[in-house]
């Protein structure tokens, strides 16, 4: 269940800029650490497409300027309806 859905951007090492919906969530905290975390990322229709994304370390921004850094996990579906998996790296952005 997620637990942040919104409007957020994914920004490559090179600095593209790709606006989309995220839909977020934490697990348990495992003990002294931060809360994992991962989601879905669904890139806008008239984004770029990713070409081969999974591996690439991306920032994830959410519309109130918070940022965390995310592995793309897989790539889903087809070219119309692309949807990103996505495994948080830090600490949480929401």
């Amino acid at each position: 269940m997620a637990t942040y859905r919104s409007p957020a951007v994914l920004v490559s090492a090179d600095g593209t800029r790709t606006s989309g919906s995220a839909a977020l969530f934490t697990e348990p905290g495992r003990n002294g650490g931060f809360r994992p975390w991962a989601g879905d990322f669904r890139p806008t229709a008239d984004s770029a497409a990713f070409t081969n994304p999974v591996g690439l370390t991306l920032t994830l921004e959410m519309p109130d300027g918070r940022s965390g850094k995310v592995v793309v996990q897989s790539l889903k579906g087809g070219t119309k309806n692309t949807v990103l998996a996505l495994l948080g790296e830090d600490q949480p952005p929401f």
